[in-house]
């Protein structure tokens, strides 16, 4: 098993990368503020869900493979810059809103808030680059199988990233509430989520074909 020097290491990284803003954190969000946080944790139970995918699948050895194939992995790369693209303009045009802005959203069932979660989490190409390039640095095949470690380490990557948008899920309402007291905060909020998730498009798409 990998050393608890490494584990810790991993268990930072995967905490810096979950509090980067992305789909999953505005997805939740947005789902918080406009049904309550029950709503949010149920959607959270989807995204959990995708998580778990993609452990298996690089465990397993599929997501090597289909990012092995260059023209599959350069779709993937672009198409998650276009979907952040699109949400930084969003959160940039006039008149745009912020993640944490109360809005008027008709209601999603259950079944409908977890299966959306699930796509959400599914189509995100942080999670699959994720799962690709930084979870195998750290699997040490002199340290025994490799299939374990995998598990071991994808675990660690989901509990820090329930934890944490659970954690958001059910404060969501009330950093609304604070911000909608605040026009100054919501702009500087908005700019920088904005900001960020351009910065994030443009990065991944030049690293396409890396």
């Amino acid at each position: 098993m990998p050393t608890t020097t490494s584990l810790l290491a991993f268990a930072l990284i995967c905490l810096g990368m979950v509090l980067t803003p992305g789909p999953n954190m505005i997805y939740l969000v947005s789902r918080s503020i406009c049904q309550g946080p029950a709503a949010g944790l149920v959607s959270l139970g989807g995204v959990a869900l995708g998580f778990v995918f993609y452990m298996l699948m690089s465990a397993l050895g599929i997501t090597v493979l289909i990012m092995a194939i260059p023209y599959a992995y350069d779709a993937l790369k672009f198409a998650g810059a276009a979907y952040l693209l699109w949400m930084a303009w969003q959160a940039l045009r006039p008149g745009g809103r912020s993640p944490f802005q109360v809005r008027d959203l008709p209601e999603d069932s259950p079944r409908r808030l977890f299966s959306m979660g699930l796509v959400t989490s599914l189509l995100n190409p942080k999670v699959a680059v994720l799962y690709l390039s930084l979870l195998p640095q750290f699997v040490d095949p002199l340290a025994g199988s490799v299939l374990p470690q995998f598990l071991v380490l994808g675990s660690i990557q989901i509990v820090i990233s329930v934890s944490v948008n659970a954690t958001i899920a059910v404060m969501a309402g009330s950093i609304a509430a604070f911000l909608a007291g605040r026009p100054l905060w919501m702009v500087v909020q908005r700019w920088l989520m904005g900001t960020v998730l351009a910065a994030l498009a443009l990065r991944m798409a030049t690293e396409a074909q890396r």
